[in-house]
């Protein structure tokens, strides 16, 4: 007699919808970014929450690379930043705005002895997680008509210097790109190379 054979239990898992199902674009508008900052200033964690928008969007920094900022990446007395990349990517070194510069100082003051700049509230870094649902939040809350998740902040930057027309090399090296070929995807979403198709 034969042993019976075990069967094969197949599982199906879901498919991940496409981010064209989930959203019309993968990145923000400046109103949209000043909406989300808007909100997250009247959170519990305002300045901190907000000051993470403007160096992650300002910066075009993926989530992993903004929760690892430390402090010694800065120079804000020559109002520098050392950008670190993750995923292979190529370290720049960045100039900081004004704005940047006192926001960060004030974050300083809160926690003069961390190392890390943006902190949980149990004092240790954020994580990605606390950074992404922080980020879902303020986009419901800001009236964002989809899903907003702390790449946007990348795409928002990559998008923006594009539509400025800044050189492609240049904007490949402030991304931290190693190949060109990424840093063109927002190079063709410029509207400005559609400027004088049509005469009124």
């Amino acid at each position: 007699m034969s042993k019976p054979t075990p069967t094969t239990v197949k599982r199906t898992v879901p498919l991940r919808k496409k981010n064209s199902e989930l959203r019309s674009r993968e990145y923000l508008t400046s109103k949209e970014i000043d909406a989300l900052t808007k909100v997250v200033r009247h959170g519990r964690n305002g300045h901190r929450d907000a000051t993470m928008i403007l160096i992650g969007w300002r910066h075009a920094m993926r989530p992993g690379e903004l929760v690892s900022i430390r402090w010694d990446q800065f120079d804000l007395e020559q109002g520098t930043f050392h950008v670190n990349r993750v995923k292979n990517g190529l370290p720049s070194v960045h100039p900081l705005s004004g704005a940047e510069i006192r926001a960060l100082r004030k974050l300083k003051r809160e926690q003069p002895d961390s190392r890390y700049v943006f902190l949980s509230e149990r004092r240790g870094p954020m994580s990605v997680a606390g950074l992404q649902k922080m980020i879902a939040r303020a986009g419901e809350r800001a009236g964002i008509p989809f899903k907003v998740h702390p790449h946007m902040l990348r795409h928002t930057a990559g998008y923006k210097l594009a539509n400025d027309g800044q050189d492609t090399r240049a904007l490949q090296l402030y991304m931290g790109h190693r190949n060109i070929q990424n840093t063109t995807s927002y190079t063709q979403l410029s509207a400005k190379r559609f400027e004088n198709f049509f005469e009124d």
